[in-house]
């Protein structure tokens, strides 16, 4: 039986992995902020899952999660999936603290679990997906610190598999377009509303979508590594240039 460690299984993508890892028959660690949640996912997973609160913030609590007992530390796979984004308000009116906490969680903490677990990864010859965004890739307004963040996971993931040549570690960055998960209503400080209007009539994509091509990704030959996957909703394209014109 493999095992799987998933960040932020408390909501949206990670929730959804760690229901389609589990009944594929894997053993899931989960970890986020959300106690109860975390409790109530154990409680329909059973023995397959392990829930941990974790703060991806607390490094030292992060590197923890390398030193597990027994089967659920022999990770086979980590899928750095926890990620928070500021609002979209410009840089400068923009609170430090929302910025800071973005950095941590998105970069700081996928950095310190991965580079903890990389030896036992080494070791069973695993894997790693990190979770981006088309953020990493397509600016936006408002979208600075989270896009730049993703951009990061994107570039951490290619260089990491350099890093990693040889091993048998496969990693893949996943880069999604619009999800309708919980994510626009964090963001929002809890604004529902605005996360309806958002996602209104446009078919978005849905966290099992996601949390199936993880599975995929996962599930591939060992001797095949996608690189960078970047999947949008067909409603979802490529937005023009803005231009500023002089009254």
């Amino acid at each position: 039986m493999k095992t799987i460690l998933i960040t932020g299984a408390t909501a949206g993508i990670g929730d959804a992995a760690a229901r389609r890892f589990a009944s594929g028959g894997w053993r899931v660690v989960g970890t986020g902020r959300r106690g109860d949640r975390l409790r109530a996912l154990a409680e329909e997973l059973g023995e397959a899952f392990l829930p941990l609160v974790v703060d991806m913030r607390d490094v030292a609590a992060v590197e923890g999660l390398a030193r597990l007992n027994g089967p659920w530390g022999d990770i086979d796979l980590l899928l750095n999936n926890a990620g928070l984004a500021p609002p979209t308000d410009p840089l400068p009116t923009t609170d430090w603290q929302r910025l800071e906490d973005v950095i941590e969680t998105n970069v700081t903490g996928l950095v310190a679990l991965t580079r903890a677990l990389l030896p036992t990864l080494t070791e069973r010859r695993g894997a790693i997906i990190n979770l981006s965004s088309v953020a990493a890739t397509y600016p936006y307004k408002g979208g600075a610190v989270y896009g730049g963040t993703k951009a990061f996971v994107r570039q951490f993931s290619l260089d990491l598999r350099s890093d990693l040549h040889g091993t048998g570690v496969r990693v893949t960055s996943i880069e999604p377009g619009m999800a309708e998960t919980e994510f626009t209503i964090v963001r929002t400080g809890g604004d529902e509303e605005a996360s309806r209007k958002l996602y209104a009539g446009m078919a978005p994509m849905t966290a099992e979508d996601i949390a199936e091509t993880i599975w995929w990704v996962a599930t591939l030959p060992p001797h095949l590594n996608i690189n960078a996957l970047e999947i949008m909703p067909t409603s979802q394209s490529f937005a023009g240039f803005q231009v500023h014109r002089e009254a």
